[in-house]
């Protein structure tokens, strides 16, 4: 009978999330709904000492946010819980011993002090085949001296034991064969002096209990693989271990190295799902959904780095990933990220969005501003007026404030210079011609008879109209803004901008 496909998400809450981790979840996601299984959350809280209050509360979140609802989590348990590792700490020793015992591991009873010394001494210090027969532990010392440390609680970790001379291999489902020397590979502790096992033996033992199919995960966890696999041997379970496969790297946009929170910082772009705020310092870390990227953009954006269909198709709704998805259209080299390219996105999500989606969004910007909307259907004509002109979803307070306001300041500079009172008596004219009842191509249409008619190209009168309804020289058809503001309301913006130019 064919596996069920369960896959996991596995972050550790130490702060904020960064969009490789996103993308790493969306292809976790991706996966199993392409194959009707199951997307995990499992939160690797092992490290007590990078522990951050708030950051899972604030991974679901992103999660959430971005649509990438777990099946089974810490606030969703199904059967395969705890889905927190701290609460699942016995097992690990359990499993840790049983290593010890099968001769695949040993106790090391080297104190912090002890193994800082030993790195001062040799640059470039591993604990492995080479090192760890001058060191303290049960492989050095004698079982009665190995024992009486143990039952008095001396302090040691576990440590796996790589075997010499081998050649360790697996099928990546992006990369293909990939081969490790053992040689090469140090004895990483499995079992920490404080009971928490490391990611190497938590990662085994937790997918086995979950019934993980096929394991997703950055590129850069891949030389962690011989450890992995090797466990998976060691423990039994050679033929329960899922399938892996190492994602590439975001790059920086200049495609030298990983993508890093600094980046973005000197760069003046977000690498964070939502906003981070420190626990401790307050220092907040800027968002893409707080700095105005529809949820549906940023997870389309983050699947088409390092992904695509095959074809030239870019937009793609969650649904359309889903049915398009598939791992042999995954490149195994990395992706550059560009911030322009991801503004693009957004721009083309919000054009296709819905005013009344858009419209809670930007009726909390417009009150930002101190503007209420009273009237709904009003705003949503200008939604959908503005919309093709916002990039990000901030832009929209900018881009119809002036439906709701009169303009604060005019940019009269573009103006004056060729202003004449001549020009001030053709708009007033105009304003007093304007009808009730009719249609932005029938107010167009006076407009240039009277500008004929008084000996004036109309183009020389556009600018000052539109700077006279909005303050500068931006937005949508200068007569359909007229028109959705009103007869009354036009009138009183012409007579103020008569009044600023003259």
């Amino acid at each position: 009978m064919e596996k069920k496909v369960r896959v996991r998400f596995a972050p550790s809450p130490t702060g904020g999330l960064h969009l490789g981790g996103v993308r790493t979840a969306l292809f976790n996601y991706l996966f199993a709904k392409k194959h009707n299984g199951s997307f995990i959350l499992r939160v690797e809280d092992t490290d007590q000492t990078r522990f951050v209050e708030g950051a899972e509360e604030y991974i679901v979140n992103c999660l959430n946010w971005c649509g990438l609802t777990p099946d089974e989590s810490p606030q969703n348990p199904g059967a395969f819980g705890p889905y927190r590792q701290s609460e699942r700490k016995p097992s690990y020793r359990q499993y840790a011993e049983q290593l010890v015992a099968s001769g695949y591991a040993y106790y090391a009873f080297d104190t912090p002090e002890e193994l800082n010394e030993k790195r001062s001494a040799q640059p470039n210090f591993l604990y492995g085949q080479q090192t760890r027969m001058q060191m303290r532990n049960s492989l050095t010392l004698s079982q009665t001296e190995t024992s009486e440390l143990l039952a008095s609680g001396t302090p040691h970790t576990i440590r796996i034991k790589m075997p010499a001379n081998e050649q360790v291999s697996f099928n990546d489902m992006i990369r293909g064969v990939v081969s490790f020397d053992t040689n090469l590979v140090d004895d990483k502790v499995l079992l920490k002096a404080d009971g928490m096992p490391t990611y190497h033996l938590a990662v085994v033992v937790d997918d086995k209990a979950m019934e993980i199919s096929h394991a997703f995960r950055g590129e850069e966890w891949l030389p962690s693989a011989p450890i992995h696999i090797l466990l998976w041997e060691y423990l039994g379970w050679k033929d329960s271990m899922p399938q892996w496969a190492h994602l590439p790297l975001i790059l920086k946009p200049d495609g030298n190295g990983k993508l890093s929170k600094r980046d973005g910082d000197r760069l003046g772009f977000p690498v964070y799902a939502m906003n981070w705020t420190d626990p401790k310092t307050g220092d907040v870390t800027k968002g893409f959904k707080e700095m105005g990227f529809m949820p549906e953009a940023f997870v389309n954006l983050l699947a088409m780095l390092g992904w695509n269909d095959g074809t030239d198709k870019e937009i793609f709704t969650l649904g359309e990933l889903i049915a398009s998805f598939s791992i042999d259209r995954i490149s195994k080299a990395g992706a550059k990220f560009d911030f322009e390219k991801a503004k693009w996105y957004n721009h083309e999500w919000i054009k296709t969005a819905s005013a009344e989606v858009l419209a809670p969004s930007v009726k909390t910007d417009l009150q930002s501003l101190g503007i209420e909307v009273a009237d709904n259907a009003y705003l949503l004509k200008v939604i959908d007026m503005v919309k093709d002109r916002c990039t990000l979803l901030g832009d929209f307070a900018s881009q119809a404030a002036y439906f709701f306001a009169i303009p604060t300041a005019y940019d009269v500079a573009s103006v004056k210079p060729k202003w004449s009172a001549a020009k001030g008596e053709f708009f007033q004219e105009f304003a007093a011609g304007l009808q009730d009842g009719a249609t932005a191509t029938d107010w167009e249409a006076q407009f240039k008879a009277l500008a004929e008619s008084k000996g004036f190209k109309p183009g020389e009168l556009m600018l000052p109209l539109r700077i006279m309804l909005v303050g500068g020289k931006f937005g949508p058809g200068v007569f359909d803004i007229a028109n959705v503001l009103g007869k009354v309301e036009t009138q009183k913006r012409i007579a103020l901008g008569v009044e600023a130019f003259s």
